[in-house]
């Protein structure tokens, strides 16, 4: 341990001196009141701390008392369920110890110590195990089962394995190893700012189904995958990340509210242990971990929480898990790096970021992937990372929305226009991309239909085609169109209206199994291919623009999955009836 003294504060910065014993990272507890931070520089024996806390009422001379140890998350039974603060602090019990605002100082462990896991082994005495082997497992909650794995640096023989209740601070295996014997509990830690270990990287090759369907349809992100979400104030990237986290086809849900408003963290806290997870039945906060770190606490802690939570998510991971991991949002995370960074007197970058805002940026989303894990059973897992972004003022030019469009390879790119006009969600079709969909078309056209990309290609180039001829009727007016180019036009506001935009806070639209999404696909691209048919052959365009079965296709996505089917033949039985009539029709004169 180094012990010091404190030679100046600036803020959440401490300069600390007689430190030389101490390492970078390593985590130090500050003045009497011990409150925790973390060495980001040294120069000599002077180190530079920033403190997780607020440091009012601090002063020169008082001491400084290093750990040892970089920081670190206790990994193990009781993560499930959990609402930390970013530096891995259970809010529930601090709130017992503190009441409802937070105190500085306050020593609670991240694990519960007093709740006792039933542990069932896998193993037995005399197996041989490495790192990522599991040894047993815990019931965490009834949709989780925990798998407790051995950490890494351990090889060798077991000489002992337990079954029963234990503690997460208790033993419950030995390993001979050629060091001597190691002993194995229900907890590990791990330090924040290095990614946890794996075998193999793979190719991400299947989507993570939203059920969202400008998502799914439109711009895929894959398990493994990394996407950005950046939009100006109000356009609903805080909706789209709560729809995605109930949604997503993960197993386990590692929400970071990173400098969020407070409001919209306590909707979080209070909306998730109420919402039934639609794979379970159960509280879809039987497979989530949130850690909140809200616009008023302490700026530096901001900085942790991302690393906290992409930690336990990697953890999950190594379980054999598909993990969603939510970062809410990077923007604010990106302020507290320049705060900290204009505190340390480094030179400044763009917009006052620091020069390596790209490169920490980078660390984060590349712990992201689709990996085979440690251990012998050939395990395979899935991290995937959606960090929304709210550039000043929504301006995509933002250093950090352009460092992150460098990293990711989905962007869903939200208009304030379109949320204005009360469409939701708010991703403009014509500036977002996926670059997922050539790895995952084989898989839609496998497992979905064998049509789902060509459709997705041919919705595409109607909204295409409707941008420019939204031009010529703006100059011109819509008498300039021909008939074919009205019906372009229809069909489009059909794509958006009827297909594209979809209702949270409906019970049945605001998820759409990928069949359902395929039927509407097929029913908008009936219409068009048997108006344009119809038109060909001399119907009049008004008739094919007001056939009443236009009213049963826009309602189609308010139908129950499992009339789907049902629904959508009758749909085609009635469009097939309405358009032979439009083409059969003479002109009323």
């Amino acid at each position: 341990m180094s012990n010091g003294t404190i030679k100046k504060i600036a803020g959440p910065l401490v300069i600390a001196k007689g430190m030389r014993d101490a390492n970078m990272f390593d985590v130090v507890r500050v003045s009497e009141r011990r409150l925790i931070g973390e060495i980001i520089e040294i120069h000599g024996d002077e180190a530079s701390i920033q403190v997780y806390e607020e440091t009012s009422g601090l002063a020169p001379g008082e001491p400084v008392e290093s750990t040892g140890v970089p920081m670190s998350v206790e990994l193990g039974p009781g993560l499930i369920t959990s609402i930390y603060d970013g530096i891995q602090r259970p809010l529930d019990d601090i709130m017992k110890i503190s009441g409802n605002n937070l105190q500085r100082g306050v020593e609670v462990p991240s694990l519960k110590r007093d709740l006792e896991w039933d542990f069932v082994p896998t193993k037995k005495a005399g197996d041989e195990v490495a790192p990522g082997d599991i040894i047993g497992t815990v019931q965490e909650t009834e949709v989780v089962s925990h798998k407790i794995m051995v950490p890494v640096g351990i090889e060798g023989k077991i000489t002992e394995i337990k079954a029963g209740k234990y503690k997460v601070t208790d033993m419950v295996a030995t390993v001979e190893t050629k060091d001597g014997p190691k002993q194995v509990g229900l907890m590990q830690k791990w330090p924040v700012r290095q990614g946890r270990p794996y075998k193999q990287k793979l190719s991400p090759n299947m989507p993570l189904v939203t059920g969202q369907r400008v998502v799914d349809t439109m711009f895929p992100i894959a398990k493994g995958g990394v996407a950005a979400v950046p939009g100006p104030f109000g356009s609903g990237k805080t909706v789209i990340q709560h729809q995605l986290a109930k949604w997503a086809e993960a197993d386990i849900v590692v929400y970071i509210g990173c400098g969020e408003r407070g409001n919209e963290m306590t909707d979080v806290l209070n909306e998730f242990p109420e919402l039934v997870d639609p794979k379970t039945g159960k509280s879809l906060m039987e497979r989530t971990v949130l850690i909140a770190n809200t616009s008023d606490m302490p700026v530096a802690a901001r900085e942790a929480s991302v690393y906290t939570g992409i930690t336990i998510a990697e953890y999950f991971r190594d379980m054999g898990y598909s993990v969603a991991l939510m970062a809410d949002s990077t923007s604010r995370w990106a302020e507290a790096l320049r705060e900290m960074s204009g505190r340390l007197e480094e030179m400044p970058g763009e917009e006052g970021y620091p020069t390596y805002l790209g490169s920490r940026l980078a660390q984060f989303y590349e712990r992201a992937g689709y990996v085979k894990t440690l251990g012998g059973d050939d395990r395979e897992g899935s991290l995937s990372v959606i960090g929304a972004v709210s550039p000043s003022g929504g301006d995509n030019s933002d250093p950090v929305v352009q460092a992150t469009l460098r990293i990711v390879k989905v962007f869903w790119g939200l208009d304030s226009a379109l949320a204005q006009q009360r469409h939701f969600p708010a991703i403009n079709w014509l500036t977002s991309y996926s670059l997922y969909l050539d790895n995952i078309a084989e898989w839609f056209n496998n497992k979905v239909a064998p049509d789902w990309i060509d459709m997705r290609t041919k919705l595409m180039g109607l909204l295409q085609d409707e941008s420019e001829l939204q031009e010529i009727v703006q100059l011109v007016g819509m008498d300039a169109l021909s008939a074919p180019e009205r019906l372009k036009l229809e069909v489009a506001r059909s794509i958006r209206e009827d297909f594209l935009h979809q209702n949270s806070f409906d019970e049945v639209d605001t998820y759409t199994p990928l069949d359902k999404q395929h039927k509407m696909m097929q029913l908008i691209a009936a219409y068009y291919d048997k108006a344009l048919a119809a038109l060909n052959a001399g119907a009049d365009i008004q008739k094919l623009i007001d056939l009443p079965v236009r009213e049963q296709i826009g309602r189609y996505k308010y139908t129950l999955p499992e009339n789907a089917a049902s629904t959508f033949d009758q749909v085609m039985t009635e469009l097939d009836k309405e358009v032979n009539e439009a083409k059969n029709a003479k002109e009323d004169f």
